[in-house]
C-alpha cells in the first residue's frame, strides 16, 4: 500500500474513558450506552464514531462514483447504523446498515448502481466485507 495519510487515536480507559488524535481535533469522552450498562450520558461510544466515519466514507465513494457515471446525487447523505451484539458462540460482533438518500438519481436502478459500486470502491465497506454483516438501503424521492 502507498500510504496517502495516517490518523492517530489515543483511547485510555476503554468504553468508560477518553479518546483523542494527536492533533487535538477529536477530544471526547467515552461511555457505553445505557443499553449495555452504561450510563448512556456525557460520551460518545465506539459506535457512534465508526458509524459517522463509515458514514462519510461511504458519501465521498458516492461521490466519486456518481462521477465516473456523470450522474447527479442531488443534496444527497448517508446514514450508518451500526450495531452490536453477540454472536451463537457468545462473541462480540457488529453489523451495518448504510442509507444512502439520492435525491438527484432518477432512477432505483442507477441509485442501487452507484450503492452498490461505491459499497465495492469504500474503504471502510472493503475493511469490512466478510467480516460484518453490512445491508445497503437506498432511498430516493418519489
Amino acid at each position: 500500500m502507498d500510504t496517502l495519510y495516517t490518523a492517530k487515536a489515543i483511547a485510555s480507559g476503554g468504553r468508560k474513558g477518553h479518546v483523542k488524535t494527536d492533533d487535538g481535533i477529536i477530544d471526547l469522552n467515552l461511555e457505553m450506552p445505557k443499553a449495555m450498562g452504561g450510563s448512556g450520558e456525557d460520551g460518545v461510544n465506539p459506535e457512534q464514531l465508526f458509524g459517522s466515519a463509515y458514514a462519510a466514507c461511504f458519501g465521498s465513494a458516492l461521490e466519486a462514483v456518481a462521477k465516473e457515471n456523470n450522474k447527479d446525487l442531488g443534496d444527497f447523505s448517508v446514514t450508518a447504523h451500526i450495531s452490536i451484539g453477540k454472536t451463537d458462540e457468545g462473541d462480540f460482533q457488529l453489523a451495518a446498515i448504510i442509507d444512502g438518500y439520492l435525491p438527484g438519481v432518477d432512477s432505483v436502478e442507477t441509485g442501487e448502481m452507484l450503492m452498490n459500486q461505491a459499497h465495492v470502491i469504500c474503504p471502510f465497506s472493503r475493511a469490512t466485507r466478510d467480516n460484518i454483516d453490512v445491508t445497503l438501503n437506498l432511498l430516493l424521492d418519489e
